[in-house]
């Protein structure tokens, strides 16, 4: 066994801080387990049996790739790792929730300048509780410990998902036209996107610095983990209600509905149908950003947007255990006007 004198030590990778990150995170990934998954953590590659797809009359797998973006280096800031966790998974959830389809596994990456094996294990941890909350199995993944590539003390965190769907149940519905509603859903907060101008904007503002519009210490509210929409919006897609959904991430409201609809359509968006949280009012006033600039670049307040159709209105918002808000329409054109 090499020894704290070896040359690979030496030149900054301790073989020894890996195994024992895969060592804290064993029972956590395990927890997420069920009978599809075949051998345990270490193997080259996870099984994963794919044999509940012989339900699906034509199962289409859906695929995705993301990252948490410089939140990370808030949580480094604050030493709470946990939430980033939850974030990747959470992310990757809705990112294939807007094809209709529900998640079958997930796979983490997380490097760093130096592995600190306490903080793999909150990540992973986190990782793990909205696997099980969402019903995913957290597969497997890949540890990295790259000195010289990340900066002293930062780390990234990337996961893939895979889901599947029934090929008539894909969506968007190419049935979208003009007089369809736009129907918002809450965020919990920015989730994983615009991090770079918040940091921007609150730089040299310390974590646990208290603004009175946000009753807490700043660090609680810019790292609470992004929300997963699966639980509220399951009876709704099972009933066939949405035409589509957009995830209100990078590009904002300005890049993320135009993606869901068809040639020849755009949106009207109502930008004074809801009330926009305290966090996003503090951070347009204090870093003086154009109004019409926060749409693009935050989800102002709401993380999700389905496509209804006027008389499934009542049908939809029944079907959602929350409240909702209709924060536009699909038009005819192209683009999104901010009203």
């Amino acid at each position: 066994m090499p020894n704290e004198k070896s040359a690979y030590a030496q030149a900054g990778v301790d073989i020894e801080a890996g195994n024992r990150s895969v060592e804290l995170i064993k029972a956590a990934v395990h927890s997420t387990h069920g009978p599809e998954v075949i051998g345990g953590v270490g193997s080259f590659g996870g099984l994963f049996s794919a044999a509940k797809l012989k339900d699906m009359s034509d199962p289409i797998l859906v695929a995705s790739t993301d990252g948490v973006g410089t939140k990370v280096m808030l949580a480094a800031q604050s030493g709470r790792y946990a939430g980033v966790g939850k974030d990747i998974v959470n992310h990757c959830i809705n990112d294939i929730l807007v094809q209709g389809a529900r998640p079958m596994f997930f796979m983490d990456y997380f490097a760093s300048s130096k592995l600190d094996p306490e903080v793999v294990a909150e990540v992973v941890t986190g990782m793990a509780e909205a696997c099980r909350e969402a019903g995913c199995t957290l597969l497997g993944g890949e540890t990295a410990e790259m000195p010289g590539v990340y900066a002293e003390n930062h780390f990234d965190v990337v996961g893939t998902i895979i889901g599947a769907v029934d090929r008539s149940k894909v969506l968007p519905l190419p049935i979208i036209q003009p007089g369809d509603l736009l129907v918002g859903l809450a965020s919990s907060g920015p989730h994983t996107n615009g991090y770079s101008l918040i940091r921007s904007v609150f730089a040299g503002v310390s974590l646990e610095m208290v603004f009175q519009e946000l009753g807490g210490p700043l660090a609680n509210i810019l790292l609470e983990p992004h929300r997963n929409y699966l639980p509220v919006l399951d009876a709704a897609l099972n009933a066939g209600i949405p035409k589509g959904l957009a995830h209100i991430t990078g590009g904002g409201f300005f890049d993320n509905i135009p993606r869901i609809l068809p040639l020849g359509c755009g949106a009207t968006l109502l930008k004074d149908s809801w009330e926009v949280p305290s966090l996003f009012e503090l951070i347009q006033a204090k870093g003086e950003i154009d109004r019409a600039e926060m749409y693009h670049v935050f989800n102002m307040g709401v993380g999700m947007v389905a496509v209804v159709a006027p008389e499934q209105l009542e049908d939809f918002q029944t079907s959602v255990s929350e409240q909702t808000w209709v924060i536009g329409e699909v038009t005819t054109g192209e683009g999104v006007d901010l009203e």
